[in-house]
């Protein structure tokens, strides 16, 4: 894999269906505390990346689950994967949902028929593997980034500074969950360290891939509380229709097909060798325990978008990418303390 197609997969697994949330959460705060947890989140979850870097390195390429059970013990690797696999399931059976949606406004097509579709594409780059995924992530993160300008530049000029300067702290929570959400990628990074097999070149990788979608997600929350406040709307890309017209409706309907799309590739890569390493499962058999349940869900009539990734955020995210490796960071520091007393004795 090279540099560039290990930072998109990276940036690719965190600009996903957060991002779509961001504006409606900060609108709650108001733009400067919005912008201060979305850096806050951002040095956090950055500072864990670091963690489970160098605790993977350490391991050859371990996957998040194997590093919790070698640190924390049998309980804290069944905790990790449990978590993950909460976070994974979650996240795709919410991206199959939005999905449907998103294809059955750009074809015309039935929900479920543009579900299924998206999901057998999206699946099938899975099953290909990192290197596949890696060539498809770094095509679609550049179309992202390009529209995420074109946003920017439809709406600044219309936004007004009164609109977003306003300070409230009701729905601060809210504004964390979502930024967690919108920055977790720690899953994908034993896979691509393994891709790449350079522990230097891989910090300065991750940095970028936390640093790059903040900014984006920063201009991106501020186009829509400069010019919508308090009415921005939930999934923020469909206000662009009501100023745009057909426009606005092509790019507000881009924009979450290939942020999705890199989310849902991403995620279920990093939960495939999650399965097989804890589990010492084959890799078809991982496969389809990561995609086949997420879809049957979605078919059986669980198709709330918003609600499934918040639940998917507030537990899996929170515990695996942030509670977890700070707790494998100060347990392997403690036992590594107490392995230096007892040495000196």
């Amino acid at each position: 894999m090279k540099k560039g197609e290990a930072l998109a997969t990276l940036i690719g697994t965190q600009i996903g269906a957060g991002v779509l949330g961001l504006p409606y959460a900060a609108k709650s705060v108001g733009l400067i505390p919005a912008l201060a947890v979305l850096f806050a989140v951002m040095l956090l979850m950055l500072m864990t990346a670091y963690i489970i870097l160098d605790f993977s390195a350490r391991m050859d390429g371990a996957q998040l689950s194997t590093i919790a059970r070698k640190v924390l013990g049998k309980p804290g690797g069944w905790v990790m994967l449990l978590s993950i696999t909460t976070m994974s399931f979650g996240a795709l059976l919410a991206y199959i949902a939005g999905m449907g949606g998103v294809m059955a406004s750009l074809f015309g097509v039935n929900e479920k028929v543009g579900a299924v579709v998206f999901w057998m594409l999206a699946s099938l780059v899975v099953y290909l593997g990192v290197e596949a995924s890696g060539k498809s992530e770094l095509a679609m993160s550049f179309i992202m980034l390009f529209l995420f300008i074109v946003v920017a530049v439809m709406l600044l000029p219309k936004g007004k500074v009164e609109n977003a300067l306003y300070m409230s702290f009701n729905g601060i929570w809210t504004i964390i969950g979502v930024s967690i959400f919108a920055l977790g990628c720690h899953s994908v990074i034993p896979d691509v360290y393994k891709a790449i097999g350079d522990y230097k070149e891989m910090k300065r990788i991750i940095f970028l891939a936390f640093f790059i979608p903040t900014i984006i997600y920063a201009v991106f929350m501020a186009s829509f509380l400069l010019v919508f406040g308090h009415s921005t709307p939930q999934i923020a890309t469909q206000a662009l229709e009501s100023l745009y017209g057909k426009t606005g409706w092509l790019v507000g309907n881009l924009i979450p097909l290939f942020a999705i799309t890199t989310s849902y590739i991403g995620i279920a890569l990093a939960q495939v060798d999650n399965f097989r390493e804890f589990l010492n499962l084959p890799r078809n058999v991982a496969w389809a325990l990561t995609v086949i349940p997420p879809l049957a869900v979605y078919l059986a009539g669980v198709r709330d978008f918003v609600k499934v990734l918040g639940v998917a955020g507030d537990t899996g995210d929170l515990l695996a990418f942030i509670v977890l490796p700070l707790a494998i960071y100060v347990v392997s520091k403690f036992s590594h303390a107490e392995a230096l007393d007892s040495s000196s004795m």
